[in-house]
């Protein structure tokens, strides 16, 4: 299978499915998010794949929304809560699908690993980052907040002092910071990360599948049990900050390349 947007390759029991945007860095926008639940499903489907391993083209993974589609509409407060809530719902499905797969996922980080893309790489059960990538919430940059179940997520991953710091703050954090927090599970060289996820991978593939299958189901059960809840909560949040004058100012600054002035409003 290969799509202008992802491209999915299998070999030895693993899927291999790669966002393949790089002029955007592998912005989450609505095709690419298509053809990827296309990807995702097939790797699902196929009894012989065992591992699936996520990637992003050109050494980044991904750079989070697309920006470009969110505006398409227009800033009119009704045009743009609507495309705000379809863009939500669209990747939310994505981050139900990457937790309801049983099967193990590999997230493999380099570069940009930033707002939807870093909370998607959260719902993965294994994440191995290059020394190159920086992850960021970018969400308050622009007066919106987490989605893709980024809050609920890093609640889960890391608490609730760490998670108020990484989503309120905006901060850029690098790989080593996010193994110091245990959202990564080894940060790699650039030069290193493909032989370190083909490793996993491979070790994986080597383990009884239904045993892993049921681990991951509990897993579920016991750590993301309210991350459905926590999506549609998304939503309704979200379309509350659409309105706001804050989220007008945020998204006109970053478009002209300057620094936002908040009013709280």
């Amino acid at each position: 299978m290969s799509h202008s947007l992802v491209e999915y390759q299998s070999e030895n029991h693993i899927a291999t499915i790669t966002m393949n945007d790089p002029k955007t860095l592998n912005a989450f926008s609505t095709p690419l998010k298509n053809a990827m639940m296309e990807a995702l499903n097939k790797a699902d489907e196929d009894a012989e794949i065992r591992v699936i391993i996520l990637q992003g083209a050109n050494n980044n993974f991904s750079s989070g929304g697309h920006i470009g589609e969110m505006l398409e509409n227009g800033m009119e407060s009704e045009a743009l809560v609507a495309k705000l809530d379809f863009m939500l719902r669209e990747v939310a499905e994505i981050s139900l699908k990457l937790r309801n797969i049983h099967k193990p996922i590999i997230a493999k980080l380099e570069g940009a690993v930033a707002g939807a893309g870093m909370n998607l790489a959260l719902t993965c059960d294994f994440r191995i980052a290059s020394e190159n990538a920086k992850f960021v919430q970018a969400f308050v940059n622009i007066g919106l907040i987490p989605d893709a179940g980024g809050i609920y997520l890093l609640n889960q991953l890391i608490g609730a002092a760490k998670t108020t710091e990484l989503v309120m703050l905006g901060d850029k954090l690098k790989a080593d910071d996010m193994a110091r927090l245990n959202v990564v599970n080894t940060v790699v060289s650039a030069d290193a990360i493909d032989a370190s996820v083909h490793a996993l991978a491979t070790r994986l593939s080597n383990l009884p599948g239904k045993a892993l299958a049921s681990m991951k189901h509990m897993i579920n059960v016991h750590a993301f049990g309210g991350l459905n809840e926590a999506l549609d909560m998304e939503v309704e949040q979200q379309n509350m900050m659409a309105v706001t004058e804050d989220f007008k100012e945020g998204i006109t600054a970053f478009m002209e390349k300057r620094k936002p002035v908040y009013r709280g409003k």
